[in-house]
């Protein structure tokens, strides 16, 4: 994705970009799940959408089915889109709140047009659409990480990017700056360099090997240290969202791609074993497994230097936040942004590493709090685990921000924070929590035109929905995946 994004610079300048990989080392991908964010990045890369999905075994995800999380037998969608629509300055909950505490039992829900299509397993764009009183359907796409890797390397080779086969054995480094001039490869070869991405992984190779950065631990906050997984047959046609199912110790993804389904086991070590957390997966798939399960092990945070003299770090050299909510690409995505806008083909300021360390750390922390807000609203106490979780001490930002939703369900979004009142407001209603109160302005609007309202809202969500294909026929119109 760095180098994709990069090539744009080698068009009618004197930059060269040279990606050093090595087919040597294995990838984490196991098959991904994205958000919207990501559709604007391959946009932005003027890559056509059902080419992409085809060579990538790419479905649509219109957001996460979560299982187990308030309490067992609990099941609640988290959207991405809004409820309804923002009146007059008010947002819909807060209307919808008055009438649940008023004894109206529709469900958030079904003012959610990508929860109804899910519901429903259909998915199309609105475009295809001739009504324009229609709300937009916001998506992301499931892919097969290894494939789209595959796509954006013959990509970024046909834009200018010269990609060399490598193990980088050693790290040069200027005496008096500190900065990174050259890596060494196994085979002799000496690559030099003005600026370097590093996109190696949890290993860290220039921002932690060479240039001792440091870490920051997180894992007191979200525990799980340990996943296993695997791909099994894709049993049925695709669903068109992710699902993430609470166990004793931590949770399983699934993952649907035209082709087959990517699962896998999050887990804390020290409340579940290996053993335990692989016949738990195991026991739980859709289809015969396809390959042999792989283990990873992670440490939640992330470096305390993002950008480092000359090396700023994307992806897992940064850091790493279990995949809860689809954030690994993201955080790719969004360190590739700041980069490509900070950048300077001259020199390098103080200035820009300072405000991209400023920007980055206030969105790990962001994007960590609200995970650890999936584990700390449960009602469970089945386990030692979810005891812990449940009971533990919170981030003051997060605590903050619980304390004002329990009293009116206000939800502030800060500066340019990823996950928006929706989202806040669907894992608190889906996970059990529901607010005190509601904003005061609610009770200055006539509720008998609200709700009217309210039911012309639904009715346009439910023709809406009734005139979308079914998610796997629109896949095989529209991209269906080529060979690999």
């Amino acid at each position: 994705m760095t180098a994709a994004a990069l090539s744009r610079l080698t068009q009618g300048k004197n930059v060269n970009v040279t990606l050093i990989e090595s087919e040597q080392i294995g990838t984490v991908g196991v098959g991904e799940a994205t958000i919207p964010p990501f559709v604007h990045f391959n946009r932005l890369l003027e890559i056509d959408e059902a080419e992409l999905l085809a060579n990538v075994q790419g479905t649509y995800k219109l957001g996460i089915q979560f299982v187990n999380w308030g309490q067992q037998g609990d099941s609640y969608f988290h959207p991405f889109g809004n409820y309804g629509y923002e009146i007059d300055g008010v947002s819909f909950h807060h209307f919808w709140v008055k009438n649940r505490l008023n004894g109206d039992q529709r469900p958030l829900h079904a003012y959610s047009a990508e929860t109804m299509a899910a519901m429903h397993r259909r998915f199309e764009p609105v475009g295809s659409n001739p009504r324009e009183d229609l709300p937009p359907i916001n998506y992301a796409y499931h892919l097969n990480a290894g494939e789209y890797a595959a796509f954006l390397r013959r990509y970024s080779e046909a834009r200018g990017v010269k990609r060399v086969e490598g193990l980088v054995e050693s790290v040069q480094m200027d005496s008096e700056t500190g900065y990174v001039t050259s890596v060494q490869l196994k085979s002799g070869q000496i690559l030099k360099g003005d600026f370097f991405v590093d996109c190696s992984g949890f290993r860290g190779l220039l921002i932690e090997g060479a240039l001792k950065t440091g870490y920051e631990d997180w894992t007191h906050w979200l525990p799980c240290d340990r996943a296993v997984a695997v791909g099994c047959e894709q049993p049925d046609h695709p669903l068109p969202y992710t699902r993430a199912t609470a166990h004793g110790a931590g949770w399983q993804w699934r993952v649907p791609l035209q082709n087959r389904l990517g699962n896998g086991h999050v887990y804390c070590s020290a409340h579940m074993s290996d053993d335990d957390a692989h016949d738990i997966l195991m026991g739980n798939l859709d289809g015969e497994p396809i390959a042999d399960p792989k283990f990873l092990r992670f440490t939640t945070g992330h470096r305390k230097k993002f950008w480092n003299k000359n090396v700023v770090a994307i992806g897992l050299s940064a850091g790493f936040m279990e995949p809860l909510e689809s954030t690994s690409i993201h955080l790719i995505n969004t360190g590739i942004k700041k980069l490509m806008s900070m950048l300077s083909l001259d020199v390098i300021n103080p200035a820009q590493e300072k405000i991209f360390n400023r920007l980055t750390l206030a969105e790990y922390r962001r994007i960590r709090d609200f995970l650890i807000l999936h584990y700390h609203v449960t009602r469970r106490d089945d386990t030692d685990f979810w005891t812990y979780v449940r009971t533990m001490d919170v981030p003051d930002s997060l605590r903050e921000k619980m304390a004002l939703y329990d009293l009116n369900g206000q939800v502030f979004r800060e500066e340019d924070e990823l996950f928006t009142e929706t989202s806040w407001v669907a894992v608190m209603v889906g996970q059990g929590a529901m607010p005190k109160g509601y904003s005061p302005l609610v009770d200055t609007f006539d509720m008998q035109a609200i709700n009217r309202e309210m039911s012309e809202i639904e009715k346009s969500i439910q023709y809406l929905v009734s005139h979308m294909k079914p998610h796997g026929q629109f896949l095989r119109s529209h991209c269906p995946a080529t060979a690999a």
